[in-house]
């Protein structure tokens, strides 16, 4: 594992490679995110982030996973944060639960709204924005290296792509490090984005998020959850494939690799993969990667 931060390895002119578990909520699903950490070991990821549940629902979980990544795997470690439903003192005192827990780095988010409901209501006394969070995150640990999400095909949210931009801009504005993109399947999304990025003045790197498909059910509810498409030629690979779980994971797994070599080729200063905490499909797809000399 590497002892640069974030921030230092974008800098840099290898590509870097990260990943993002969410925490478990059963012994069963901890044993697995576990068991895919020591075998991603292997492959140096450069970090990991881990999500945060709606409302601060997974929030303990959050930071337990996240110390445990830390001290007993040896990853630099991302958690996320999130606005919903917190006080400005509430994710001040969190904030300085990951910095006592040596969490150097954070991954800004306005977040979702809580399961069941469809409209973000901030807390009476929160932050509305994600800007807000990373204004108040500098305020409180403005040492932290900071990262914020980015949508190549627009928030679902946003009224237009511009509009979207414009948010974005705020944040980095607002003192973000870096930009981690939505997950996408089609590479001229992501080019395009990061064309509109730098005319609107934004130069902090903008890291590819991917995720290889092990299901396409489950591809389509995060797709249709993130506003984000498949490509026609993809998903015909999917509905060839049926329901031959192997077969769709290879098609998956492909795919994604076709995606990465041109990314990579074509200047991106690395990937981040979205792994649902499986192993399987990241180690495959490393094993590619590593193959054609992109990664040591």
């Amino acid at each position: 594992m590497t002892n640069l931060s974030i921030k230092q390895r974008l800098e840099g002119t290898d590509p870097l490679f990260s990943i993002e578990f969410f925490p478990p909520k059963s012994d069963e699903t901890a044993v697995q995110l576990l068991r895919t950490a020591e075998r991603l070991r292997a492959y140096s990821p450069d970090f990991a982030s881990i999500t945060y549940g709606a409302g601060g629902s997974t929030r303990s979980r959050t930071l337990k996973y996240a110390r445990s990544l830390r001290e007993d795997y040896d990853y630099v470690v991302m958690p996320h944060l999130t606005c919903v439903g917190h006080s400005r003192d509430e994710l001040k005192s969190i904030i300085a639960e990951f910095k006592d827990a040596g969490l150097s780095q954070i991954m800004a988010l306005r977040g979702d709204p809580p399961k069941g409901e469809t409209n973000f209501t901030p807390h009476p006394d929160g932050l509305s924005y994600a800007n807000e969070l990373v204004e108040l995150i500098n305020e409180v640990y403005p040492e932290c290296v900071l990262g914020v999400a980015g949508y190549p095909e627009k928030h679902p949210e946003a009224s237009s792509a511009d509009i979207d931009l414009l948010n974005l801009k705020r944040k980095v504005d607002a003192g973000a490090d870096f930009v981690t993109t939505q997950l996408f399947f089609d590479n001229a999304h992501y080019f395009t984005f990061v064309d509109n990025c730098r005319r609107a003045g934004i130069t902090i790197p903008v890291l590819p998020g991917l995720m290889s498909i092990t299901s396409r059910d489950q591809a389509l509810r995060f797709c249709d959850m993130c506003g984000t498409s498949i490509p026609a030629e993809l998903d015909a690979q999917l509905l060839a494939a049926g329901d031959d779980k192997e077969a769709v994971e290879a098609v998956g797994v492909e795919w994604t690799y076709q995606q990465a070599r041109e990314l990579l080729e074509k200047g991106a200063p690395g990937l981040h993969l979205y792994i649902m905490n499986r192993a399987k499909p990241a180690v495959a797809l490393m094993e590619k990667l590593q193959a054609a000399g992109f990664y040591k």
